[in-house]
């Protein structure tokens, strides 16, 4: 499972011309799965995202978490973060899970980000051809993979 955090001041999602998402300060998460990807995975995940000291403190020090600054979230599926650009220019999708098997892990994460930070998460549209809109605060902007734990 791979994301990319983005510290947001505002972000939202819109799907045929209708915001479907919308939040102040805190998180966008683009949320890639892939075929191997498990429960453990999720939780591991969502600990970390939720704990992660990337908003500043009353110094200005990166040292407070999305819990800690009761910040808001938007997550969106995004099967590309799982491409392979190793052989030509067309990335190949084969590490992305069928949506038999991202949807219900997708799902599976929003809940359990939505009782790490104990509030409603909100989401794009599954498979929607979406549109996201973002002003990075910071710029912040950071790369987890739950298969290479650093």
């Amino acid at each position: 499972m791979k994301a990319v955090i983005q510290r947001v001041s505002e972000a939202s999602v819109t799907v045929n011309q209708e915001k479907v998402a919308n939040i102040g300060h805190g998180l966008l998460i683009l949320l890639g799965i892939e075929h191997e990807d498990t429960h453990e995975d999720i939780v591991w995940l969502s600990a970390k995202i939720s704990k992660l000291r990337i908003f500043n403190d009353e110094n200005g020090v990166m040292n407070t978490s999305l819990i800690d600054t009761n910040g808001e979230v938007i997550v969106v599926s995004q099967f590309t973060l799982h491409a392979s650009t190793k052989k030509g220019n067309r990335p190949s999708y084969i590490k992305a899970a069928k949506p038999e098997i991202s949807i219900p892990l997708y799902e599976a994460f929003v809940a359990q980000l939505e009782k790490d930070i104990q509030k409603k998460v909100q989401t794009g549209i599954f498979g929607a051809d979406m549109k996201v809109a973002l002003l990075n605060d910071g710029p912040v902007t950071i790369i987890i993979d739950s298969k290479n734990k650093e």
